[in-house]
């Protein structure tokens, strides 16, 4: 059994020869669902095309574009390099064979062909393809349940810091959504494309509930005061991003092979951070905070501005837009605050998706 689902499964035959192409289609066309291509453009087009063909027999001398060229393009090519290519030849020298298996090819068949073991090593080989097919499905359906472990562990302990006031619900979620959203938007300029790849970004999102876990280490009785902070309560309160950061170094030199876990650490350890150096815990100025830490700081207020708190009540959109561009080069990394304000209209729109 070959197809599980009863449907005929697809070859592509490719050969600049009109007679080749009958003989492996007369061959073929009761058990499968034939494609043909005349040249090795034409056959990297349909490789790539949806549905794809299941398997590939591949003539080796064609003008223009041989097979062993287009079988090194079908394998270097994230798209096509799963399907089993068959070299099918009248060139039967073994260093031609060697060259065919060495880019990539399945199997090398010589002309002219023998119908029933062609038929037997294309039933063979695509037998393999979807038990690989199948055990790659697994694979990948069982990383995807880990990523969501991990994100839901993450989240776990960001709302673990944030959760102990119940008027913060949403902001975990919200300020994830913030920092992908500017970090993507600084991506965009020159100045950022090396640093903020797609894979720092992610680090970034997957790493933002755990900017205030140092909040563990705070006593509600300063955390939950309904009110204005005294001087030695607020200098309490501000220890809570060193221990953050203290804790993710901690858990970092445990399980060195998460590698969100450094950008974690310069979140925790930075959000509270000023431009201009007046922020804490250690003064950083300017483009000595950590890109991630900046992004983080600005989406950490803007989110805390607009949401209702023991201590204040919800300012408006429009007025924290404000606000916060008042704060550029203040505050605020510029370059951040000139993201936010080409999307402010985006975090309204979190906002009112992500309600605490």
């Amino acid at each position: 059994m070959v197809d599980t689902n009863n449907k005929k499964q697809t070859i592509l035959i490719v050969d600049d020869v009109a007679e080749n192409l009958y003989t492996l289609m007369n061959i073929l066309r009761d058990e499968y669902t034939i494609l043909v291509a005349t040249s090795g453009a034409k056959a990297l087009a349909l490789a790539s095309d949806q549905p794809q063909p299941d398997l590939i027999l591949l003539d080796i001398k064609m003008p223009d574009m041989n097979g062993y060229e287009v079988c090194d393009l079908l394998k270097h090519n994230p798209l096509t390099q799963h399907i089993p290519v068959i070299f099918v030849t009248v060139l039967s020298d073994i260093d031609d064979e060697a060259k065919g298996l060495y880019l990539g090819s399945v199997d090398y068949i010589s002309k002219p062909v023998i119908p029933n073991l062609l038929k037997a090593r294309i039933r063979n080989h695509l037998e393999l393809k979807t038990h690989r097919d199948h055990l790659q499905s697994l694979v990948d359906h069982r990383t995807y349940e880990l990523k969501l472990v991990k994100e839901a562990t993450v989240e776990a302990m960001g709302i673990v810091a944030e959760g102990r006031d119940p008027e913060t619900g949403g902001h975990v979620q919200r300020t994830k959504a913030y920092v992908r959203l500017l970090a993507e938007g600084l991506a965009q300029l020159s100045k950022f494309q090396e640093v903020l790849t797609p894979r720092k970004i992610e680090k970034m999102f997957m790493a933002a509930p755990l900017h205030d876990i140092g909040k563990v280490t705070i006593s509600d009785l300063i955390l939950l005061k309904p009110g204005k902070l005294t001087y030695e309560e607020f200098e309490t309160m501000k220890t809570h991003a060193m221990a953050g950061e203290e804790t993710i170094r901690k858990v970092q030199g445990r399980f060195t092979d998460i590698p969100f876990l450094g950008v974690a650490e310069e979140i925790a350890g930075g959000h509270h951070e000023k431009w201009d150096g007046s922020g804490y815990p250690r003064g950083l100025a300017g483009e000595n905070i950590p890109i991630a830490a900046r992004v983080m700081a600005l989406a950490d207020v803007y989110d805390a501005l607009i949401s209702k708190r023991s201590y204040k009540g919800a300012i408006d959109h429009a007025e924290v837009v404000e606000m916060i561009k008042a704060d550029s080069g203040k505050h605020f990394d510029p370059d951040v605050v000139d993201v936010f304000l080409a999307n402010a209209s985006k975090f309204q729109e979190i906002v009112d998706t992500v309600l605490d």
